[in-house]
């Protein structure tokens, strides 16, 4: 199956330059803010989070009264980022000194853990690291005041939940409300927390955010080129022969010559034997003969049955703790790609994870998670000389109509593609929209950020600062909630009207998302969105010295462009034609047939907005559109003819 998304990046070398200060550009705009109280920085894996940490945390102790910094972690690998770093040797103030005593990842049980943190509170001591798990243990019958003057930095923070059951979120709320703590929260994913919000509006409204986007990370590497994002759907067992065909799924899809970390199932997906061990060893029997292992490193090495090559393999889901050390500790001090070719993993090298020679995230069983995808991608996406391409293929079961499962595995398959159509929407560049009109003399072409400025007839800009600061840090969360939509969903193969995909089921949502917003600033977030999400999955290309925007299937001048225009295209319609040549008709139908056991009512917009188009449709045919019809467009439009008689005569029955 061809890459849903191919994205080319311009090798510029500008997201890994430092300045004077030793500071890398994502670094440098998080430490600018460095004064806030609370700071959320939302920036891709190996953008340099835990060293911004580590400058706006120095800055707070030695400069703003701040007298300790609390680094909280995920798991205890990730504690190393934080380790002591000397800064001073690239020109900043200080070094990042943490006192081995209390670099909690490293030693002891979680009582010993929670005393040593308690212990920390009381001494001169200044940098505590832990994981979350003590955070919330220390936290219990701790009084908030204790946490007066310092400052809690919660890594991965889409861990934190606004559900009420989640209690790292239940510990942020009670610092925030009850003690004068600063907060810095770091987070590599983009959404906020999927489904369930990481904050509640009122209190994320009191950060201050510094975003970093994928686009401006990758666009600045040396040497990663581009990234490619693609599925491919399969029959039976990933690791069995498929009927028909000379070897497995897996066997087609992974390259031994690519650098490559093989994310099994989760033991509750579709796609699990729920026998995590047994699927290493038919990941292993599909790359070859198991010759020996290494005992001090761990290292399996395994003889290719392709290539006749010794493949070095990690293997990750091995539950033994010492062997998992063991082979942890030789690739966390790796420093070579021949150190391993293939890292075979479950949980484990996802976040925080770095193998930056990795250019292959190989993923098998859908992910429901958003961030748990970014993250993942995030493995492959560290810049390396060892590649020029980054790919993060997704092995996923295709439904069977003779399984129970054939739902389950429609709504996964659909899903998946939303999430490509979502990393689409993060992985391009971002541009900036203004309202064009004929007495308009602003002729430049960039903004101060470097996003190119795209002037749109008609188009309508917000009139809150809410509703601004929603259209410059909050659309991708607004595109995440919307393709994530239940009725989304249903309408995105384009079995409904763009028009209505566009003017009404976006604002509705919308208004879920926002209640607080009026009517003018929906409508203006509502153009924000649709006109960001068409432009990213259109090609601009120069003619003649004029500028076109290659749309669906128009090719605009640039110039031209008009909101009423731009509402007529489905703006996620792409990946689903590619699919739709990807996958055979059989499943299709079961997609289709899926979608309309649970199509979506009829709404009296909606059948007001069909009505000109099923008058066109009259006048062209001359005849309804058809119920039985084979096109969703024609049937849909027969199904708003059957709603408006019945409104109708509704109507008339009660004005009789």
């Amino acid at each position: 199956m061809p890459d849903l998304i191919k994205v080319e990046y311009g090798q510029t070398g500008k997201s890994k330059k430092t300045n004077a200060l030793g500071m890398r550009e994502m670094q440098e705009r998080a430490y600018n803010a460095r004064t806030a109280q609370y700071l959320l920085i939302k920036a891709p894996p190996a953008s340099g989070k835990s060293r911004a940490l580590m400058f706006i945390a120095l800055d707070k102790l030695n400069n703003q009264g701040i007298k300790k910094a609390i680094v909280a972690v995920p798991e205890k690998s990730i504690g190393a980022s934080f380790s002591s770093t000397k800064l001073t040797e690239q020109g900043f103030f200080a070094d990042w000194t943490v006192n081995p005593k209390y670099n909690l990842c490293t030693a002891g049980s979680d009582n010993s853990k929670v005393k040593s943190f308690l212990e920390f509170l009381e001494s001169d001591e200044q940098i505590l690291i832990c994981t979350h798990a003590t955070l919330r243990f220390a936290f219990d019958g701790l009084d908030e005041k204790k946490l007066n003057d310092t400052l809690i930095a919660i890594d991965e923070f889409h861990h934190v939940s606004a559900d009420g059951d989640n209690r790292l979120g239940e510990v942020m709320k009670n610092i925030m409300a009850k003690s004068n703590a600063h907060i810095v929260a770091m987070t590599g994913s983009y959404f906020r927390g999927d489904n369930i919000p990481v904050l509640l509006p009122e209190d994320e409204a009191k950060f201050t955010k510094v975003t970093y986007n994928y686009y401006e990370q990758l666009n600045g590497y040396e040497y990663l080129k581009s990234l490619g994002i693609g599925y491919h759907f399969y029959t039976g067992r990933y690791f069995k022969k498929q009927p028909d065909k000379p070897m497995s799924a897996l066997e087609e899809i992974l390259n031994e010559g690519k650098k490559t970390i093989i994310h099994i199932p989760s033991v509750n997906s579709a796609e699990s034997s729920r026998e995590k061990y047994e699927e290493v060893g038919h990941i292993i029997d599909a790359l070859g003969d198991l010759e020996s292992q290494d005992g001090n490193t761990g290292v399996l090495y395994v003889k290719s049955k392709r290539s006749g090559k010794m493949l070095k393999v990690a293997d990750l889901v091995n539950d033994n703790q010492k062997e998992r050390d063991k082979i942890s500790a030789y690739l966390r001090d790796s420093n070579s790609p021949d150190a391993i070719d293939i890292i075979i993993a479950l949980g484990m090298a996802k976040e925080g994870f770095d193998w930056p020679y990795c250019e292959h995230a190989l993923t098998i069983g859908y992910r429901g998670s958003l961030t748990e995808i970014i993250q993942i991608i995030g493995r492959a996406t560290r810049d390396s000389n060892n590649k020029t391409h980054a790919q993060f293929t997704n092995l996923i079961a295709q439904p069977e109509a003779e399984t129970d499962e054939v739902k389950v595995a429609v709504n996964n398959m659909l899903k998946a593609i939303t999430a490509s159509l979502l990393m689409e929407q993060v992985l391009a560049p971002n541009f900036r929209f203004k309202l064009k009109d004929d007495n308009d003399d602003d002729e430049s072409e960039e903004d101060e950020e470097g996003r190119k400025i795209i002037k749109v007839r008609g188009f309508k800009l917000p009139t809150s600062q809410r509703a601004k600061d929603i259209i410059e840090s909050d659309l991708n969360d607004l595109k995440a909630r919307i393709l994530q939509d239940d009725q989304m969903l249903k309408a995105m193969p384009g079995n409904v009207e763009p028009e209505v995909i566009n003017t009404i089921l976006i604002p509705k949502i919308i208004r879920e998302v926002y209640p607080d917003l009026n009517e003018d600033d929906v409508e203006a977030v509502r153009q924000h969105v649709v006109v960001d999400s068409v432009i990213k999955n259109s090609v601009i290309e120069e003619q003649g010295g004029k500028k076109f925007v290659r749309m669906a299937n128009s090719f605009v001048n640039i110039d031209d462009i008009h909101i009423d225009l731009i509402d007529q295209v489905n703006p996620f319609q792409k990946a689903f034609e590619i699919l739709s040549k990807s996958v055979t008709t059989q499943v299709l139908k079961l997609i289709d047939e899926h979608i309309q056991s649970i199509k979506i009512e009829m709404t009296e917009e909606e059948a007001i907005m069909l009505w000109p188009k099923i008058k066109e449709w009259i006048g062209r045919t001359g005849e309804a559109p058809n119920l039985q019809s084979y096109d969703p467009k024609e049937k849909r439009m027969a199904e708003a003819v059957i709603f408006l008689r019945e409104l109708k005569r509704q109507r008339a029955l009660d004005n009789g």
